[in-house]
């Protein structure tokens, strides 16, 4: 079982941990999509890196971790593929590996809004770097819009920022489209500023936005993990903390690793005040699942949680561990850097 940091009482120093994590997308066409995932995936086999790494004919997408060496020579493997040199990638580290196993896998999109006819490599809205974000944002005439599913925002997001409620990606189109002329109400020359985990999804969201007509498209440049690396946590309008899709289920200011955990149930982030819950049964039931699970459930559950344990003591991984992504998330949804 991977340990995850939760509760700190005095967390080790950022760069002092062992295990390097690299969050990376690039928008760029891929003629041979399977020659490119043969490749990937004898290359990080071979230097021990585990994490997922998605596959379209729009580019790739992804978060891996492993040593230093390691991910250095994957992501110059990655920069020489046709197109990538300019790859975006966001590090931070973690105390162990927050991945069981090495997947590469092809999909049609590599995050799934499911609106055909986008290019985010010509219809992207503007980049606004980390340092430049406060100013936006804070600008009486600029929207500010979370385009993360609800479980992510739940546990941090930009004051005053607007959360769609969404269970998945999917749905921002629909929800833009149902709120349009209410959200250009709001100001008096307004201006749409969007932003995601790591900045794929805003690729996305602003060409789609930039495609309904709207000129005035701004998105958080590197996404969340950028601006916690960047921006000094006593100038930040952040709050809480930022989710992941891997074991560490979070991270705040410096990217340091969060007090959230994952409920290996429902796979809901869990703060301290949820597993201080009466409902919450390690590796069973959550306060967010009790109520909708079975004992036949809560039983299997237990099982699960006690194999996973056995495994931990001999020093091995139980596969039947769930990552922190949810369900009802569609494939390529759950994987953003």
């Amino acid at each position: 079982m991977v340990a995850i940091v939760t509760d700190p009482v005095s967390p080790p120093a950022t760069d002092a941990l062992p295990i390097r994590v690299a969050a990376l997308y690039h928008f760029t066409p891929f003629a041979d999509c399977a020659g490119v995932r043969t490749r990937l995936l004898e290359a990080c086999h071979a230097l021990g890196i585990r994490g997922i790494l998605l596959v379209a004919h729009e580019g790739i997408n992804g978060t891996i971790a492993g040593t230093d060496e390691a991910i250095e020579r994957i992501v110059g493997i990655i920069r020489a593929l046709p197109g990538c040199t300019d790859l975006e990638v966001k590090f931070s580290r973690a105390p162990a590996l927050p991945f069981h196993r090495m997947k590469v896998r092809i999909k049609r999109e590599i995050v799934t809004m499911g609106v055909p006819g986008l290019d985010p490599r010509r219809d992207v809205g503007r980049y606004v770097p980390p340092e430049a974000w406060n100013a936006l944002i804070a600008d009486p005439d600029t929207i500010v819009i979370d385009t993360r599913n609800d479980y992510e925002v739940a546990i941090g997001t930009f004051r005053g920022a607007i959360d769609p409620g969404t269970r998945s990606f999917r749905e921002f189109p629909q929800w833009f489209r149902d709120r349009r002329e209410a959200l250009l109400e709001k100001g008096r020359t307004p201006k749409i500023a969007m932003f995601c985990t790591g900045g794929i999804r805003c690729e996305k969201a602003t060409a789609f936005v930039r495609a309904e007509g709207v000129e005035d498209v701004f998105h958080l440049q590197g996404g969340i993990l950028k601006y916690l690396e960047t921006v000094p946590e006593a100038d930040s309008l952040w709050e809480g903390e930022c989710f992941v899709f891997d074991q560490r289920v979070s991270v705040g200011h410096g990217l340091k690793p969060g007090t959230f955990d994952i409920c290996h149930a429902c796979r809901a982030p869990l703060s301290p005040a949820d597993r201080a819950a009466p409902d919450y049964e390690e590796g069973v039931s959550c306060p967010h699942c009790r109520d909708a699970r079975t004992e036949a459930q809560r039983r299997r559950y237990a099982e699960r949680e006690r194999q996973i344990r056995l495994a931990d003591r001999r020093g091995t991984h139980h596969l039947g561990l769930p990552l922190p992504s949810r369900p009802d998330a569609p494939p390529g949804d759950g994987t953003e850097p």
